[in-house]
């Protein structure tokens, strides 16, 4: 059996814990280390629901003791700052809705973390993340999780194949139950504690609140699907595709029925509403496309897309268009959002993963 030299990232939260575990129990050489994200954390979320606190970092400690490795913290602040935070209001600020667990995975844990453990002679880096990956003739190659309420390919599915051959997840063939459960067995303190939720660098999860501070006032007008201004707003980078509430319009639809926001213009500050059935999506154009499954198609493919994190897949035709990938579903998808990510799959495996720019109406396609 070949030893390895594993980083193991440890978050301070239970999955990681138990991954850092696992990778030590198989006979590797294991370090721990934890991510400081935040350049003041006690300003950052507090308790147990977010991955960048004081507490966070004292939980990790406290498992790398039990596990019986060594353990360091990784100032990483001012990375994830311009990486993560920046990237996240520029996005909003363009009218797009950013994942940023997928950028903080692609920009941090898998190019800060991962370049700076090779630079050090790790082998390869540790995480907690709920996904499989399935050797291949050449580097490997991204699976679901067999526990598919905490899957995360969709958000490890911007990794590239040369950082997913030198990445461990050593819980994909797990259930969050059976993690939990190990994680009591081993005397691991962390065994029930809640898992993160919200962004973790917005204090109080309140999203506008945290991008009018940084973006400041923008007022703009809220019009209907026929151009008829109906309300104000702030700020438009406080709204994002299909969000229904908090609108604040000054009168309601004629036919009583709600509004949902159909699209942003960033420029003119234009947030644009109407009935849901316009937010029905047939075409989508996606930019940057990274291909890990197989290579780029020559030819049109039939594949699965997942549209969100925790989304449904869809059955769709995908092609290649110069640098852009186009993909026209079989159904429509409602409420799709540039900036988000579109993730090919192959049944349970990943073929590519690309950032949204634009979507089409769903007319001609059956429901």
């Amino acid at each position: 059996m070949t030893t390895l030299r594993v980083l193991a990232a440890m978050s301070g939260g239970v999955d990681s814990a138990v991954a850092a575990a696992r990778a030590a129990a198989a006979g590797n050489e294991v370090t721990g280390v934890h991510l400081a994200l935040a350049s003041n954390p006690k300003s950052y979320r507090t308790g147990a629901r977010g991955c960048c606190t004081l507490e966070d970092a004292r939980d990790a400690r406290r498992a790398a003791d039990v596990i019986g490795i060594p353990f360091y913290v990784w100032d990483l602040a001012e990375r994830f700052d311009a990486e993560v935070v920046q990237d996240f209001v520029a996005e909003y600020a363009r009218g797009n809705t950013p994942n940023p667990c997928l950028r903080c995975n692609e920009k941090i844990k898998f190019a800060a973390v991962l370049d700076r453990a090779v630079a050090l002679g790790f082998d390869a880096v540790c995480t907690g993340h709920h996904a499989r990956l399935i050797p291949g003739s050449g580097s490997p190659r991204l699976a679901r999780s067999v526990d598919l309420a905490k899957d995360q390919s969709y958000v490890l599915a911007v990794l590239t194949s040369a950082q997913l051959s030198r990445a461990v997840f050593p819980l994909g063939g797990s259930t969050k139950a059976q993690v939990r459960a190990e994680a009591a067995d081993r005397g691991l303190a962390v065994a029930d504690k809640p898992d993160s939720h919200d962004v973790c660098f917005i204090a109080d999860g309140d999203t506008r609140r945290f991008l009018h501070a940084r973006l400041g006032a923008a007022p703009g007008p809220i019009v209907d699907a026929d151009g008829q201004l109906i309300g104000s707003h702030q700020g438009s980078y406080g709204f994002t595709i299909g969000q229904r509430r908090g609108l604040r319009l000054d009168r309601p639809a004629p036919d009583g029925r709600p509004r949902y926001v159909l699209d942003i213009e960033p420029v003119s500050g234009t947030v644009r509403v109407g009935p849901a059935e316009l937010l029905d999506t047939g075409l989508i154009s996606a930019a940057r496309p990274v291909w890990t499954g197989c290579d780029p198609p020559a030819e049109p493919i039939d594949c699965l897309v997942q549209l969100r994190a925790h989304g449904e897949p869809y059955p769709a035709t995908c092609w290649l268009d110069g640098e852009s990938l186009q993909i026209r579903l079989y159904r429509p998808a409602r409420g799709v959002a540039r900036g988000q990510a579109a993730v090919l799959y192959d049944g349970d495996v990943v073929l590519a993963s690309a950032t949204i720019t634009a979507v089409a109406p769903a007319a001609g396609l059956a429901s």
